[in-house]
């Protein structure tokens, strides 16, 4: 099986995800991706007619994002024609997802040259599209069926119901997000990944990170009012289901707690990253120095009524298949989605804490859905770097139940 090398990962800032308020929400998502891609060719110099496939991650394919996002932002980005694109959907594991196939393809011989990546814009999200998003339709399976999927905010305080894990632990948590964040900020963690979005007329649209708030205190957060108790019981539909019903039809006994808040819960915002790969192979023919190379990758589905639990048994299951262990593993990237997910993953695998997001997660940065996985995966291949060290692994949840996975080694 051939390898496949990662060349060079890029991402745009986090906007903040809101229109009259957040520097990309007046651009088009089209135009986020090109910026990435376009990014990366420059950088390193590839001939973009031997591009084999570009594999975007979006979730909300809908309005403006609809379409096939990655071959409109290739074309966008001056691409040559023969470059093709093609866009996918698995909710917030999309962005690890669009890697991992891109990857796939390679190992398996078929491909030479891809593109893995994402790109959202929640501060549209979907918007102008005339319909609902299939996923959140109410009178759907989703309600009936023998695996009802709740808002994964109300799953986010079942998980920590179910896990006894205190609202105090979950703020000091996405304080520490903000304090690495804040501190990686500083200190240009980020700078290598880090590309510019240009307006049309060549003016900068953002260049820095839009979201964190690093004046956030545990005072400020233990202030704030939880965000889904309320919605746990409003009803949605005649019969007065509602989201607490729905995981009481799961778990019957569970009195859920509210904990989670807009502090310790991701937070919604616009933005795109990319990673190009090779087969080893055309990189030592074509000159392409590569910074890491794929070491196993996975999938794992696991409870869709708690929905977010799926990153623990993915990240089992990729040391396995790679023949590694926790400890072989120098620094995990698990995606802040609310702040229990994060402080589950660390407590069932017994980790040390200064190996987790140790530039900060999506509790300070910004969870961009689409985009996020392969942000996250630059992300630790930049650390790994700056350490001197070897391998990395990164997953996330996703809606339905789901994780995605995979482990790179800074080559």
């Amino acid at each position: 099986m051939a390898e496949a090398w990662i060349i060079d990962a890029c991402r745009t800032p986090r906007g903040i995800g809101k229109k009259g308020k957040g520097a990309l929400a007046d651009e088009h998502p089209q135009h986020l991706g090109a910026a990435v891609l376009k990014a990366l060719h420059d950088r390193v110099g590839f001939d973009t007619a031997e591009v084999d496939d570009i594999i975007f991650g979006t979730s909300s394919q809908r309005g403006q994002q609809s379409g096939d996002l990655a071959r409109m932002s290739a074309l966008d980005a001056g691409y040559d024609i023969k470059a093709s694109g093609v866009t996918l959907d698995r909710f917030c594991g999309s962005g690890i997802t669009s890697v991992n196939i891109a990857a796939a393809n390679i190992m398996s011989g078929m491909e030479d040259l891809c593109i893995g990546g994402g790109a959202e814009m929640m501060s549209t999200f979907g918007q102008g599209s005339g319909n609902s998003s299939p996923f959140l339709d109410n009178d759907n399976f989703r309600l009936r069926d023998v695996h009802p999927q709740p808002h994964q905010g109300v799953c986010a305080d079942a998980i920590a119901t179910i896990e006894g894990i205190s609202r105090t632990a979950l703020d000091e948590l996405a304080l520490v997000s903000q304090q690495r964040a804040d501190n990686a900020i500083k200190n240009g963690y980020f700078d290598r990944s880090l590309v510019p979005v240009h307006k049309l007329d060549g003016s900068i649209a953002l260049d820095h990170e839009e979201f964190p708030r690093p004046q956030t205190t545990l005072e400020t957060l233990s202030g704030l009012e939880p965000s889904f108790a309320r919605m746990a019981d409003i009803p949605l539909d005649e019969s007065g289901t509602t989201f607490r019903k729905l995981v009481n039809q799961r778990f019957p006994d569970l009195d859920v707690q509210h904990f989670h808040h807009a502090g310790n819960s991701s937070g919604v915002v616009d933005g795109a990253g990319a990673v190009l790969m090779a087969s080893a192979d055309y990189a030592k023919a074509n000159g392409l120095k590569p910074r890491a190379r794929i070491v196993a990758m996975c999938n794992m589905g696991d409870c869709p009524t708690l929905m977010l639990n799926a990153p623990v048994p993915a990240a089992k299951k990729v040391l396995a298949k790679a023949g590694m262990t926790l400890d072989d593993i120098d620094l995990f990237e698990i995606n802040e989605a609310f702040s229990v997910v994060a402080e589950k993953f660390i407590r069932d695998l017994n980790l040390d804490r200064d190996k987790v997001n140790v530039n900060g997660g999506a509790m300070a940065l910004g969870h961009p859905i689409g985009a996020t996985g392969s942000m996250l995966i630059g992300t630790v291949i930049d650390e790994l770097e700056r350490r001197g060290q070897q391998f990395g692994l990164v997953t996330m949840c996703a809606a339905g139940g789901m994780a995605p996975a995979i482990i790179v080694e800074r080559i």
